[in-house]
């Protein structure tokens, strides 16, 4: 298969961020784009097919971040879909929080793989199976094989408590569950105000707890 033509993966990048997007108009930005002509065709076939998998993937919950309540339900899913990424959480432990506010930003544009997570409270059998002893733990799957573990924030950014999206982007990457750098400055921006939004909100719930 041809790799995906920078041009058109600009197109379908942008386009998958947005659940409104118009085929046509998207075909359209590559009609108008006066630039290897020769190559018109191809992109638009290209263009196509990337759009229609997109589609597809969509309508069986790709490209959205999904808790998973069971552990059986999560053993069918990583070994019946082809690229997983799963955090292992629970919902009182700030670094989780933090991991989830990047894998949440990821889970948009990365429509190419299943992003997914579960509190350990509700899957004993993995925790025990998988080695799971440090959270966060995030666990990368290629057709049900684990390829990359990720524990705690180890690997990712240049301080051992703070890292970008970027960089745990580049991590799964790396381990081939993505498929090429999608995050932007903006996506950055967004999932910071996103965050700094909830921390306020959870202070503002403990001084009223208090």
């Amino acid at each position: 298969m041809a790799a995906l033509d920078p041009k058109v993966a600009s197109v379908i990048d942008r386009a998958t961020r947005d659940d409104d997007s118009d085929e046509d108009a998207l075909i359209a930005s590559l009609e108008d784009d006066s630039e290897l002509d020769a190559f018109r065709e191809q992109r638009l076939q290209q263009l196509h097919a990337e759009f229609d998998k997109a589609r597809r993937l969509k309508a069986n919950e790709h490209g959205t971040y999904t808790e998973i309540k069971d552990e059986k339900a999560l053993m069918d899913i990583t070994t019946s879909t082809k690229l997983c990424v799963v955090h292992f959480f629970k919902p009182d432990f700030n670094r989780c929080r933090i991991m989830d506010s990047h894998l949440e930003s990821l889970a948009a544009s990365h429509y190419e793989a299943r992003i997914l997570k579960i509190n350990v409270d509700n899957c004993p059998f993995l925790v025990t199976k998988l080695g799971i002893q440090v959270l966060p733990c995030v666990l990368a799957f290629i057709d049900g094989v684990g390829v990359d573990r990720i524990v705690g924030f180890e690997g990712l950014g240049r301080s051992p408590d703070n890292f970008a999206t970027r960089d745990l982007e580049a991590r799964l990457i790396m381990a081939e569950v993505f498929a090429r750098n999608k995050v932007t400055e903006e996506d950055e921006r967004r999932r910071l105000q996103k965050s700094k939004a909830s921390r306020q909100a959870d202070e503002e719930e403990e001084d009223w707890e208090d």
